[in-house]
């Protein structure tokens, strides 16, 4: 057997050895290409399983589980540099093996992990669940360390080649996650998992090629039959499930409904749409108490239940004769309707498409609605919803936007009697479970304004949300945005041009008309709010709360953070006398301060965070202030609704300590010969943590920030990771051309990589701004240009570091100097969201920026040879 990977051919041969270079440079192509295939394998099963979880569980434990298995490859790098003697020695051998692992390894643990699934709605209060999450950690810690391994000792072995092995690692990694996002659209959630076991087949094939003999190829042949039948065979014998659904998803109740069936079932690169009917389904946000009194009955069967990767749902109604719909005039998005006559409408997002309906039947000249998921115009296209809309996108009042209804609005001179923000946009803000972190860009300051300026005079932009919290939150993050931009685009007026209401732990909905409310109007709402006993939170003339304020800080803060003895002795948060709630009080007087323009007093003091959302920082998330974390550990019970924040916490404390502990193993094992015979150790620690925690920071930042102008995330993230990916790969080839001017080349390209971030992050509003008045397909040609300047340069630095320690000898701080780039890696995936919370996206570029000029100052470590032998 050989004892080594195949390594670069010579640059020239001689003519009698042309065949033997031909079958050289076969070889060769043909490691490159399981490198490739490897690493997208692995880029694939991770977004898989998060995929998985996502329709499973909830997101953001996907993604937790997706970054503790990415220590994976951290754990193989430590090995590596252990016992590098061993894998030099056998690095045939050990990165045939671990290859040949990876797809057996995914299939089954995938397997058993789905037979251990967790609830996470009771994480806190079962011990089991944390138990069976550390189980799916371990378990979807194997394949990624089996293909860590087989990578990182490809790297060992191709050291002073890095670059190249480097392009394909990275590209491969690249197209085939793009593959896999195409792959969603024709495969079954439960069946994704055969992506990356295809393509990890596909390296181990390749690397036969490469490398094989007869032996590998029966290895080979097994471990893709054994691949096979453990995901496809398996469940259906043992009558197991491939993809465990949680109980609490919203799905999963509509399956338990006595009647329920499925009307629909549509695979989509946008989410996986299910549509349920059931006569216990109703769909009626905000509905009147006062409804029950009035109405002889709701209709029945009158909605089917729209649900997207398990999460709803988005009522779609049936088309109804106008008895049928008296139920309208008691919710609460009925009130643009009572002060404008013959309007013509602009819905910002369709959802299941009540506020579509509602506006036609109040006699609305037109309808514009905009959507920016295909899968759910493309659900309204089929008869199973369409048809039992009655075909509503295709009535002659309404025309339908596929895209981004704030961009539409950016890009049109088109101006409306009536802007709805509908309900159907916040249902990620209610939902009782996981909650993860997600933009929401038609909420910010900048849409807002955008709304505002597309009103006619007079028109109004009407805003409903849901308000279940108790202190309230989100709503109180929508106002504060909504005054700011009011401040910004009409100051005169603010006073004179809101109207907000709520119902208790139901929904709120803000009315702001353009050039104010007169006093006619103002009387028809308030007698709505009397007759529907809805809370009036402001309207111009509103006799001020007289409560003090921070009486009622002081006992919101109590009830939350004070120990069982001093909660015993604090105030507690009470009705007043005339039975109005304490969320009451704090809506009102929030809304007092507000418009008085003192709005620091709510912001300074109240426990929660609630600053006005931007397109830097567009996040209904996030109101646990950073100083509280450490209090709220022994009552997460009390914070349902910020779990998916507080798990990237946990995520970067996890990740933290993995990769201290994966760091200093090598240390552990020959701290003597690490400290005595590598000089610079510290200096390469530096340097490595900068580019790690950089690139994802560049990464998440911008997928997050296109995602505005792509319209969605999943197209956004797929552009910016397949993009950046291929460009980082193109820029390491060419580092090759510099390898031997490094010590003045490196410098310069840390510089101007850092540079170019600072420069994206400050004009990165201004010119997004721009582009989203153009069509999608110039909209995606000038996000990969944007892309492309800082991923080219981001592909420098890495290959030509690692290219350096192989070169000056330090194969074991080679090894090591891959792994602390993948734990740091690791870091930033959950550092980013919470750096991006609080200080916001564009901050988040900058510091990138400022890290890669930070690791200029390790330069000097890096290039300090290996310590002279005594």
């Amino acid at each position: 057997m050989r004892a080594s990977i195949a390594s670069e051919p010579a640059l020239s041969l001689p003519h009698a050895a042309e065949p033997a270079a031909a079958r050289t440079t076969l070889r060769v192509t043909a490691l490159y290409l399981s490198v490739a295939m490897a690493a997208g394998a692995l880029i694939a099963a991770q977004l898989t399983i998060m995929r998985l979880y996502a329709i499973g569980s909830w997101a953001h434990f996907g993604s937790l589980v997706v970054s503790l298995a990415m220590l994976g490859l951290g754990l193989s790098s430590a090995a590596i540099c252990i016992g590098r003697s061993l894998v030099v020695r056998n690095g045939r051998t050990i990165a045939g093996i671990s290859l040949l692992l990876f797809a057996p390894l995914l299939a089954a643990v995938n397997l058993v992990a789905q037979q251990l699934p967790f609830n996470a709605v009771f994480l806190v209060a079962d011990p089991q669940q944390k138990w069976r999450l550390a189980a799916n950690f371990v378990l979807y810690l194997l394949p990624f360390t089996a293909g860590g391994l087989f990578l990182g000792t490809v790297f060992l072995q191709q050291g002073r080649q890095f670059g190249r092995v480097y392009f394909a690692d990275l590209s491969g990694a690249g197209l085939c996650g793009l593959v896999l996002v195409l792959a969603m659209g024709v495969i079954p959630p439960e069946d994704l998992i055969a992506v990356p076991l295809a393509l990890g087949l596909l390296s181990a094939a390749f690397w036969v090629i490469a490398e094989g003999g007869r032996w590998e190829l029966v290895a080979l042949l097994l471990a893709a039959m054994a691949s096979l039948a453990i995901h496809f065979a398996v469940p259906p014998m043992l009558g197991i499930t491939k993809l465990a659904m949680s109980d609490y998803k919203g799905v999963s109740y509509a399956r338990k409904l006595p009647d329920s069936r499925r009307a629909l079932h549509l695979l989509s690169s946008f989410g996986d749409v299910q549509a349920y009917s059931s006569s216990y389904l109703h769909f009626a946000p905000g509905l009147s108490d006062n409804a029950a009194f009035n109405l002889p009955e709701l209709p029945r069967n009158a909605y089917l239940g729209l649900y997207l990767d398990g999460e709803g749902p988005l009522g779609v109604m049936r088309d109804l004769p106008p008895k049928d719909t008296a139920y309208f005039e008691y919710l609460p998005s009925v009130y643009p309707y009572l002060i404008k006559s013959s309007p013509d409408v602009f819905v910002a997002q369709l959802g299941g498409g009540i506020s579509t309906s509602l506006a036609l039947r109040h006699g609305a000249r037109s309808v514009t609605v905009a959507e920016s998921n295909p899968a759910i115009l493309r659900a309204f296209g089929t008869e199973e919803v369409g048809g039992f809309s009655g075909h509503l996108l295709e009535n002659s009042r309404v025309r339908v936007v596929g895209g981004e209804g704030r961009l539409f609005l950016l890009a049109s001179h088109a101006r409306y009697d009536v802007i709805d923000l509908s309900v159907t946009t916040s249902a990620g803000l209610s939902n009782p479970g996981g909650f993860p972190i997600v933009e929401r860009y038609g909420y910010t300051r900048e849409a807002m304004l955008t709304y505002m300026r597309g009103l006619n005079q007079g028109g109004v932009l009407a805003v409903t949300l849901w308000n279940k919290e108790e202190p309230p939150k989100s709503v109180l993050k929508l106002y504060a945005t909504m005054v700011v931009a009011a401040r910004e685009f009409d100051p005169a007026t603010v006073d004179q041009s809101f109207f907000a209401i709520g119902n208790y732990l139901s929904t709120a909905t803000v009315l702001y008309k353009r050039g104010g409310f007169t006093a006619a109007e103002i009387d028809r709402l308030r007698e709505q709010t009397a007759k529907m006993s809805f809370d009036a939170f402001y309207y111009p003339g509103i006799t001020s709360d007289p409560a003090p304020l921070g009486s009622l800080f002081d006992a919101y803060r109590n009830q939350i953070f004070a120990d069982d003895n001093a909660a015993e002795d604090a105030a507690p948060v009470s009705q007043d006398d005339d039975g109005t709630p304490p969320a009451t009080r704090l809506n009102r007087l929030v809304w007092d301060r507000l418009i008085r323009g003192d709005w620091s007093v709510i912001a300074d003091r109240y426990l929660f965070d609630t600053r006005p959302l931007t397109d830097s920082r567009p996040y209904f998330a996030g109101y646990v202030r950073p100083g509280d974390l450490t209090r709220i550990v022994d009552r997460l019970d009390l914070f349902q609704d910020e779990w998916g924040y507080l798990l990237l916490w946990a995520t970067l404390g996890v990740a933290a300590l993995g990769a201290v502990l994966l760091m200093a193993l090598p240390l552990t094992f020959g701290w003597r010969t690490m400290l005595h015979d590598f000089p610079g150790v510290f200096g390469t620690i530096l340097y490595f943590a900068c580019l790690g925690l950089s690139y994802l920071a560049v990464e998440l930042s911008l997928a997050a920030k296109f995602s505005l102008v792509l319209g969605d995330y999943t197209i956004s993230a797929a552009t910016v990771i397949t993009a950046m990916l291929i460009f980082s790969g193109i820029g390491s080839l060419l580092s090759r051309h510099l390898v031997e001017r490094v010590r003045q080349e490196l410098p310069r390209l840390l510089m101007a990589t850092g540079a170019v971030l600072l420069a994206e992050a400050l004009l990165a509003d201004q010119i997004l701004a721009w582009i989203g008045a153009l069509p999608l397909a110039i909209r995606f040609v000038a996000c990969l240009v944007l892309i492309l300047p800082p991923a080219l340069l981001m592909g420098f630095p890495m290959p030509m570091a690692m290219t350096t320690l192989a070169r000056l000898g330090k194969d074991r701080v080679f090894a090591w100097a891959w792994g602390i780039n993948g734990c740091f890696s690791v870091i930033g995936a959950a550092l980013t969201p919470i750096a991006a919370i609080a200080i916001g996206l564009n901050a988040v570029l900058a510091t990138a920026g400022v890290l890669y000029v930070v690791a200029i100052a390790a330069l000097g470590a890096l290039f300090r040879p290996v310590a002279a032998s005594p």
